[in-house]
């Protein structure tokens, strides 16, 4: 439990040192992991059900080659599809954010290096150091967030066409 104590106590530290918009970034990365999650929750425990049940369903059906048949078949497609890609919009558009926001921080950093320079002039390093590593720690954060995320989405949209194709494939006309 120690451990546990200690390692909130350098997040916090960590997100003081970025200043606000690294406290936002966090929220925001946290949102986007807590859908990385969810989608991976639907895929190992949804999905199976999901796929299972639309194809007993269309396997039930006695007609599988008339007009309307074909067309439901597709309409039933485009349900997997939709429950599979549900969410992956929302998550693109979060790592899009991570790093506009860690330029932000940049923005926000550098300003307080030059309030710095334009009150104690170029002679206190010490208080531009402070400004100029705000800038860069956001920065950071939004690029290693924006990777990490864009990796797991990249694997979630591969294992929701792969769903897609399955259902698809399965479901004979």
């Amino acid at each position: 439990m120690l451990w546990l104590l200690e390692e909130i106590d350098s997040i916090r530290r960590f997100l003081g040192m970025g200043g606000d918009v690294l406290m936002m970034l966090f929220v925001l990365t946290l949102m986007l992991w807590v859908l990385v999650i969810e989608r991976y929750l639907f895929f190992f425990l949804e999905s199976p059900k999901l796929v299972k049940g639309t194809i007993e369903k269309w396997q039930n059906r006695s007609d599988k080659l008339s007009w309307q048949a074909r067309h439901i078949r597709t309409a039933m497609i485009s349900k997997v599809s939709l429950s599979a890609k549900q969410g992956l919009p929302m998550i693109k558009t979060l790592i899009a954010l991570c790093p506009l926001l860690g330029l932000l921080g940049t923005v926000v950093g550098m300003v307080q290096v030059f309030d710095v320079l334009a009150v104690t002039g170029t002679g206190s390093p010490r208080a531009m150091a402070s400004g100029i590593s705000k800038a860069t720690i956001p920065t950071m954060a939004g690029m290693v967030a924006a990777l990490s995320g864009l990796y797991f989405s990249a694997l979630l949209e591969k294992r929701a066409v792969r769903v897609s194709h399955k259902v698809a494939d399965s479901m004979q006309h």
